[in-house]
């Protein structure tokens, strides 16, 4: 019985997916992951750079881009996340009992949020959670704080994809984030991508000095006439701005240092690569020790 035509879309493309990264799947002339030149069918090394066609950083990178589709598959991948994650929240939200009538908009068990990663400054200045710096940028406290994040992340994140690239831009988007958590962590227990994101949006300002034209003016005003507003928004509601000022001041001084450009050759994708999986295995070991210490008893708890 033939599988239905979505089912088979998708089979399909996991058989791309993972036969692309280990160099099976189908065999036609391809383009090297690492500096773009075309390859032979049988080739197992790019002739230009020397790159391992079927294993490594540049093979695996090219496959997970491909898996996510589309020109943005980092952000597609970290909307994922923030959607799988902030599920169990609510998940745990029910089974504690504190879930019903508009508290899903704001109101999430702080308990499910510590359990789940959420930057809590006892649990990393005393217990060495380190991992809660990673992990706390994909809880939210309710489905407005989520919602605006994640309007945010498709409005912005795309943008400074595209511009440095996936493997950067994610490495970007974590870096930023942690360190305004790690900012924040001397003040108060937080949650959420807000401190990533004004990393982001650090970022394009940054940018937007580097280049002239009326264009890039106006866009350096709108984005610090967003980033005012969010600073005071977060005064009166009691947000992360200590978080937000740690991700902006990070992201503002990445865009200084880094060209603002996607890598044109091949040394330049390969150190990119190096970035991008250093950040999606720091990423990958904070979720699993979050996993690991998820049963561990509360602080002040016998």
């Amino acid at each position: 019985m033939a599988l239905p035509y979505r089912w088979q879309y998708r089979v399909d493309r996991w058989k791309q997916f993972f036969g692309g990264m280990f160099g099976g799947g189908e065999k036609r002339p391809q383009l090297c992951p690492a500096c773009g030149a075309l390859v032979g069918i049988t080739a197992t090394r790019c002739h230009e750079c020397g790159a391992n066609l079927r294993f490594g950083l540049a093979a695996w990178s090219k496959g997970l881009a491909e898996f996510f589709g589309g020109h943005a598959p980092v952000t597609v991948a970290i909307l994922i996340v923030n959607i799988v994650m902030f599920a169990a929240e609510l998940m745990g939200t029910i089974q504690s009992g504190q879930f019903g009538g508009l508290s899903i908009l704001w109101g999430m068990n702080w308990e499910t949020l510590y359990r789940l990663g959420a930057s809590d400054p006892y649990a990393i200045r005393i217990l060495y959670e380190w991992q809660r710096l990673v992990t706390a940028m994909f809880l939210h406290i309710g489905l407005i704080h989520i919602g605006f994040n994640m309007m945010v992340l498709l409005d912005i994140g795309p943008i400074v994809e595209e511009l440095y690239g996936s493997a950067r831009y994610l490495f970007v988007y974590i870096f930023t984030g942690m360190v305004g958590f790690a900012l924040s962590m001397f003040f108060h227990p937080a949650a959420g991508a807000s401190g990533a994101l004004m990393g982001l949006i650090g970022v394009m300002i940054a940018v937007t000095t580097k280049r002239s034209g009326a264009a890039m003016q106006a866009m350096r005003s709108r984005l610090i006439s967003w980033v005012v507003s969010i600073f005071v928004i977060g005064y009166f509601m009691h947000a992360d701005n200590y978080g937000h000022f740690g991700g902006l001041a990070t992201g503002f001084l990445l865009g200084k240092l880094m060209a603002d450009r996607a890598p044109l050759n091949a040394s330049e994708r390969n150190k990119a690569y190096v970035l991008g999986w250093l950040a999606g295995i720091v990423t990958l070991a904070g979720f699993v020790l979050m996993f690991l210490h998820y049963s561990d008893k509360l602080p002040g708890t016998d």
